[in-house]
């Protein structure tokens, strides 16, 4: 499964920008990486210790670092035990329904002090304290991306997989969010799996 953070756009959609959509995206990544454990009808292990955590989260660390100036998050080892519980926290903001999980959200922000402000040289917008750690700072920036996204209507967008046995979440970007599966090898399942259903039926 690749966990890459890719360019990021709704078509038509003006109320959420590139910026709020690329850590929607992170946040994603978080869930799917460190809190799904069932997967394009298969279940597969969470990563469990820091060193496979890291592996699993290196290409998002990399774009996150990528997009802030150096020395954001401090110079810390980062502390993925606290990541795993980011990713808990943000799950039900795609699973359990369109404004789901704003309880969640709302104290992970406190948790992790999230505040926009600009940083760097030349600044760029951050939702995290100048001071926080990188584990809490893309707490921070993911969380907000998603209670933004919440607060202009759009929470439908944030939605997991309706193929049986996958639980991968996804932020849908279609025009009118009609997405309903991770991929197309899960869509191609469902597909599959309606058409032997149709065919048991008809020969009963």
């Amino acid at each position: 499964m690749t966990v890459t953070i890719d360019a990021w756009r709704i078509t038509g959609q003006s109320q959420i920008d590139s910026y709020v959509g690329r850590w929607a995206e992170l946040a994603v990544v978080l869930v799917n990486v460190l809190a799904v454990d069932h997967a394009q009808g298969r279940t597969r292990p969470l990563p469990a210790t820091a060193a496979e955590r890291l592996a699993a989260l290196e290409p998002a660390l990399a774009d996150w670092r990528a997009r802030h100036p150096r020395g954001a998050g401090g110079g810390g080892p980062l502390d993925t035990d606290r990541l795993a519980e980011v990713a808990t926290a943000l799950r039900p903001a795609f699973t359990d329904g369109p404004y789901a999980g704003v309880a969640e959200l709302n104290a992970l922000l406190v948790r992790h002090g999230a505040v926009p402000n600009l940083h760097g040289e030349p600044p760029v917008l951050a939702f995290h304290a100048v001071e926080a750690d990188v584990a809490g700072a893309m707490a921070a920036d993911a969380g907000t991306a998603l209670a933004m996204v919440i607060g202009v209507g759009q929470g439908e967008r944030l939605a997991s997989c309706q193929a049986a046995g996958c639980e991968l979440v996804f932020f849908d970007v279609t025009r009118n969010a009609s997405r309903r599966f991770c991929g197309l090898a899960c869509q191609n399942r469902a597909k599959a799996a309606a058409y032997r259903a149709r065919r048991g039926k008809s020969t009963t």
